[in-house]
């Protein structure tokens, strides 16, 4: 594959694969030089997996990742090591909460507060990630950390599992949410399937299966599934270049003037410092605006 080409691609991976596998299949079956993603999903998760190609992986700390929206199911009565159901089992209780508990409790868990990570997590103690401490049986414990929560809906239980969906932000385990509303209602539980539905402008509904993705031809790839660099990024402001003599000195880590369209307003960004560059769709540069003068700190030409 051409290396300029550049772009977002929306895919959905499915249960029992990793996130990096999934990603090695789509580089070898394409033949692209480099991928990135924004956002691991567990092996055993599925869904929205965004994936940066070639030069757009410098883009990826832009996704809107304060975003993202889960689909999951809570299997009551069982405390897992993992808090999923690829753990052992810790505790066990007789008690399946009824609906009427669960709407009274579930809203406490909005708003912004302390959530402890799953012990089966990449989080570092010591130098050393967690899931490889409790690989080896040994004992630890891991701090809390601020997350937040922006919605919870009860979507109804069947038998001894219950489904829930979510819309959370940035580094939100949905493993320690499932446990914790579990000890809330004086029971145990964790997670039995998970998907998520959404990361910033990634959504389930435009994306395309892995298995889909793998029996199609190169060229259809290209016209059809790469969506542009500049298309999966909220909250920038960004600006249209016209003038192939801009890209040229871009190219070469040179300043420009810039005195075109605005075609993105900043929302509520916290790159607000950042500005983007775009010639027909693609990102071709961020960096600082002083004046009419544009300083490029990245170049994706």
């Amino acid at each position: 594959m051409n290396e300029k080409i550049q772009g977002w691609l929306n895919l959905y991976k499915p249960p029992d694969i990793s996130s990096f596998s999934a990603i090695y299949k789509v580089k070898k079956k394409f033949n692209i030089k480099k991928l990135g993603h924004g956002g691991t999903l567990d092996p055993n998760a599925e869904g929205v997996l965004p994936i940066a190609i070639n030069k757009t992986t410098k883009l990826i700390p832009f996704i809107n990742s304060n975003s993202k929206k889960y689909i999951f199911r809570i299997k009551w009565r069982e405390q897992t090591s993992t808090d999923d159901a690829e753990g052992e089992i810790l505790n066990v209780s007789n008690k399946i909460p009824d609906e009427d508990e669960i709407n009274k409790i579930i809203f406490s868990f909005l708003g912004q507060v302390d959530q402890v990570p799953p012990k089966a997590s990449a989080i570092k103690v010591n130098g050393k990630r967690a899931y490889s401490i409790l690989r080896d049986k040994k004992n630890f414990t891991l701090r809390s950390k601020k997350v937040f929560l922006k919605e919870i809906l009860f979507l109804g239980s069947n038998k001894d599992t219950s489904e829930f969906m979510i819309e959370c932000g940035k580094g939100y385990y949905v493993r320690s949410l499932a446990r914790d509303i579990a000890l809330k209602l004086g029971t145990f539980g964790h997670v039995v399937e998970l998907k998520r539905t959404k990361v910033g402008n990634f959504v389930d509904k435009t994306s395309i299966l892995l298995d889909d993705l793998l029996k199609i031809g190169q060229r259809e790839f290209e016209f059809n599934y790469i969506h542009s660099s500049i298309s999966m990024l909220d909250d920038i402001l960004a600006y249209e270049i016209k003038e192939k003599t801009d890209l040229i000195d871009l190219s070469l880590g040179k300043a420009i003037f810039i005195n075109h369209k605005l075609i993105n307003k900043p929302l509520n960004s916290d790159k607000k410092e950042l500005v983007f560059l775009s010639y027909r769709g693609s990102v071709v540069s961020f960096g600082k605006l002083s004046g009419d003068l544009f300083q490029p700190n990245k170049v994706l030409i």
